[in-house]
């Protein structure tokens, strides 16, 4: 796997897609710039960091393709839990370290990252 700068990294081009490992698939996504979208068969890591009560990234758009293998890497300071606006609504707890979290997405559509503690957007994944 390729170490892409900043807190995407990917074989290819920059994307994320995100669901919930062995149940729901939905969507994540973040970009460096790009517009471009990666094929479905290429993972994409998103790493997101708490610390101090501080969240990133915050509220980056990433284009995806459906199916797209997806891991959302936590590094936190603290215990807490991300939430994914999807159909159903998603949660993902996270204890202090680093966990990652596999998700890809079946569907196309916006899909939003959040934390409620601090409120904030943390990335919105734009599935096609």
């Amino acid at each position: 796997m390729q170490r892409l700068p900043g807190r995407v990294r990917g074989r290819g081009r920059h994307a994320l897609g995100a669901a919930l490992a062995g149940t729901m698939l939905l969507g994540t996504a973040t970009a460096c710039g790009s517009d471009d979208e990666a094929g479905t068969d290429e993972k994409v890591v998103v790493e997101i960091t708490v610390e101090g009560g501080e969240i990133t990234p915050k509220g980056d758009r990433v284009k995806a393709s459906t199916g797209q293998p997806i891991d959302l890497v936590i590094t936190s300071d603290t215990a807490g839990s991300l939430h994914m606006h999807s159909d159903p609504e998603q949660e993902f707890p996270y204890d202090v370290g680093t966990q990652t979290i596999p998700i890809s997405i079946d569907r196309p559509g916006v899909i939003e990252v959040e934390s409620h503690d601090p409120p904030q957007i943390i990335v919105q994944l734009e599935v096609r």
